[in-house]
């Protein structure tokens, strides 16, 4: 599937975007040549599965909501959110972020 001139300004008219006319050739081929590396990386065959990154994991793992213990919506903020600034709720750190002070702002 290529994309044309007429569909980048369709899509910029869509999003209100203003386009330079002189930059609508260049942006044809820039999106077409993303399709074109979409279209060969889709013709590799990974056996049916997603690569796992040569075993390592980068994402945060997800925990598992067994517990079934949810807060109700007759519970005050402060029982489950005591601090908060500006509006906004005050969580701890992450601890790739340790260091750079006790709570986000």
């Amino acid at each position: 599937m290529a994309v044309s001139r007429e569909d980048v300004l369709h899509v910029a008219e869509l999003a209100r975007l203003g386009v330079d006319p002189g930059r609508v050739d260049s942006l044809v081929l820039e999106l077409n040549g993303i399709l074109g590396h979409m279209e060969v990386l889709g013709a590799v065959e990974t056996g049916g599965r997603m690569a796992d990154g040569g075993g390592r994991t980068t994402a945060t793992p997800m925990r598992s909501d067994v517990d079934g213990s949810a807060i109700s919506l007759a519970t005050p903020r402060e029982a489950f959110a005591p601090e908060m600034r500006d509006g906004f709720f005050l969580v701890p750190r992450l601890a790739t972020h340790e260091g750079e002070g006790e709570r986000s702002p």
